[in-house]
């Protein structure tokens, strides 16, 4: 069986300092490495809440490329449109943390497995029973292949009567604001469900309110917005109404993959037809957990994780 929920982009590791404070610029120690990536981190979290899920990407011959294919296999995640492009390695991020939580990264993406995606990868009966696609614009970020490739399996999707989620996570180590604003324009405005950080949509759209952004996103559309906004929760966006969520108390370890895991989780109750303010409560508590674990994967929750949470406030 095809998978239904598809996300296509980087897969990478990710090496980190062990705690924040020790900035990239310095000698020091990292732990690591980790499966990560936007994309990946989010379609395990999707697997882990009992989806059937595939991904699409590009990773190397190597020992990095293994412990992905391995975490992929131990997720139950189809891999069988994931590509080893001869002559490439598998992405890298390093990460550390500052004291007031602020992330740095260094990326060996754009000319790593990771950016040589190319639309001659993709099956078009691998999208024979899709619901949905994800794409994250750090992978459009990384080259105009990679947006080739997106934009093909978007018209798969299309043509097979899914839906598409877009998150922007917006990276200004792999592409600054002005370009990310035109390459991203196309795919915000083909959303189903749109899933920025509530600074990533000041930025893309020029709007300090919040309220002016999402009009300038969802105006005349019937597509969802969602502003993520991490411990203090989200806001729901549905054509006139939005819906203010708050968000979870956990003690954070790690970050990075929070907002990927919310992401699988505000899919997955959509799928289920839930009220808007229970897919909203259901995804904060999704990404709440996830700050708990140094492991951009390994923090995504199951299902009986978030009823727990849940079922304790």
């Amino acid at each position: 069986m095809n998978p239904r929920v598809i996300a296509i982009g980087e897969a990478l590791v990710e090496i980190m300092r062990p705690s924040p404070g020790q900035s990239l610029d310095n000698t020091g120690e990292f732990v690591g490495p980790f499966a990560s990536g936007a994309p990946a981190i989010m379609i395990v979290a999707s697997a882990r809440l009992g989806n059937e899920v595939g991904f699409i990407g590009g990773i190397g011959d190597d020992a990095f490329g293994r412990l992905l294919l391995d975490r992929f296999d131990e997720e139950g995640v189809d891999s069988r449109l994931i590509q080893m492009p001869e002559g490439y390695n598998t992405g890298v991020a390093f990460v550390a943390y500052g004291l007031d939580g602020s992330r740095e990264f260094v990326f060996h993406l754009r000319y790593a497995a990771a950016g040589a995606l190319r639309p001659e990868m993709l099956d078009p009966a691998y999208f024979s029973n899709i619901e949905w696609l994800h794409i994250s614009g750090s992978t459009l970020a990384l080259s105009s292949a990679c947006r080739e490739t997106c934009q093909q399996a978007l018209k798969y999707t299309r043509d097979n009567g899914g839906r598409f989620s877009f998150d922007p996570n917006l990276r200004e180590e792999l592409l600054s604001i002005e370009p990310s604003r035109r390459i991203f324009d196309s795919y915000i405005a083909a959303a189903d469900v749109l899933l920025p950080t509530a600074e990533e949509a000041h930025a893309l759209t020029g709007k300090n309110d919040d309220d002016q952004a999402a009009q300038a996103f969802i105006s005349e559309t019937k597509k969802i917005l969602v502003l993520k906004r991490g411990v203090q929760g989200c806001s729901i966006y549905f054509g006139d109404k939005r819906f203010d969520i708050d968000g979870f108390e956990v003690e954070e370890i790690d970050p990075t993959g929070a907002g990927d895991c919310f992401n699988a989780a505000f899919l997955t109750g959509l799928d289920h037809d839930w009220p808007l303010e229970e897919v909203g409560r259901f995804a904060n508590a999704a990404g709440a957990l996830a700050v708990t674990r140094k492991d951009p994967m390994g923090g995504a929750p199951t299902r009986e994780d978030i009823d727990e949470l849940l079922a304790s406030t």
